[in-house]
């Protein structure tokens, strides 16, 4: 009797960890939800805007790409996703960026078609290309460019985004990091890249375990790099879950 107690109990905390975890891990995606939003809906009606009258065509396809982009951004369910749709609301987003920037924003993409059925954390690279246009390349004279590549790694899926922006000192990224990981209020709007790095670092690192944080390589005026493994099969891992 004892042991089965023991057991059920064991259970029952298993359980609520899990649950803890379900709720962390939604907390985390409204917060990157929050990121997404203030800025970058108002840049993007702003541009659409400003297409209605001189290229009505062209409004109407931003329109809709900015409809997709939210829709897939504030889906109602599942923490994880495959790189294939995390990449598609990607275009969707740069396209917009695109309508800002004209030819000062240039992309460039190197993907394996193989990894792309891999499953990652729902939101986990988006904001990694939202911080390369918004912090690096718009700050940035002249022409800019963000790539992104995925490659077959074995057992692994490699992720890097990159830009040859302006940089940061890496002391001050780490410092901000810290601040905000014993910070409870709001973390300003010059703080936005320090949310979406450790957003996902911690996301990374609770679904995969502590060696999948996130890699970032960055230089006063330098750009950054910021990398990430992915495992292909992960337990518990899957699209829609």
């Amino acid at each position: 009797t004892l042991e089965t107690a023991h057991w059920a109990g064991n259970q029952l905390a298993l359980a609520e960890l899990d649950s803890s975890r379900e709720r962390l891990a939604r907390a985390e995606i409204r917060a990157l939800r929050a990121q997404i939003s203030p800025h970058f809906i108002y840049n993007a009606l702003t541009a659409i805007g400003s297409f209605v009258r001189t290229d009505p065509e062209r409004a109407r396809e931003l329109i809709l790409e900015f409809a997709e982009f939210t829709r897939y951004s504030f889906r109602a369910h599942g923490e994880f996703t495959t790189l294939a749709e995390e990449l598609r609301s990607i275009d969707r987003y740069l396209i917009i960026e695109r309508a800002r920037f004209g030819d000062r924003l240039q992309v460039r993409l190197q993907i394996a078609p193989e990894v792309l059925p891999v499953t990652l954390p729902f939101l986990c690279l988006q904001p990694l290309v939202e911080n390369a246009v918004r912090h690096g390349l718009s700050r940035k004279p002249g022409t800019g460019m963000v790539s992104i590549e995925a490659r077959d790694a074995g057992a692994e899926c490699h992720i890097t985004v990159e830009d040859d922006g302006v940089g940061m000192d890496p002391a001050t990224l780490t410092t901000g990091i810290a601040e905000l990981a014993r910070s409870t209020g709001d973390p300003g709007e010059d703080s936005g890249q320090h949310v979406g790095l450790s957003n996902v670092d911690e996301r990374l690192r609770s679904v995969f375990g502590d060696g999948f944080g996130l890699v970032v390589e960055t230089g006063l005026g330098s750009g950054t790099r910021v990398s990430m493994r992915i495992p292909k099969f992960h337990p518990g891992v899957r699209a829609g879950s």
